[in-house]
């Protein structure tokens, strides 16, 4: 249950993170003085954290949803099925996680 409502969750943050890449797509059509201004506001660290919290919903929901396609082809349904694939998805965000914000956000950080 927990699984199926933070499922829901990142799939809302993945919405507001579209509708935000689209405002600073817009913004860098518009000017760069719209550019500017949207930009200014959003400190380095700030839209660094933002981003690796879009990627890890991104990666939540990914494995989740492939996970409920599997239940979709009659797979995995019973209990302890559905709890061992639910640490597997927790297990497999989490490595992909620490993963790819270590490679993207944080290595040349220093």
């Amino acid at each position: 249950m927990t699984l199926s409502i933070l499922h829901r969750m990142t799939g809302l943050a993945l919405t507001a993170g579209i509708l935000m890449l689209a405002w600073w797509l817009m913004a860098l059509a518009w000017s760069e003085s719209a550019y500017r201004t949207l930009t200014s506001g959003a400190g380095a660290i700030l839209l660094r954290i933002v981003l690796a919290l879009w990627l890890i919903a991104y990666l939540y929901h990914l494995a989740n949803g492939i996970r409920h396609l599997f239940w979709d082809a009659g797979l995995g349904l019973e209990k302890a099925q559905a709890r061992r694939s639910a640490k597997l998805v927790i297990a497999g965000v989490t490595l992909a996680s620490l993963v790819l914000v270590f490679a993207f956000f944080l290595r040349g950080a220093t």
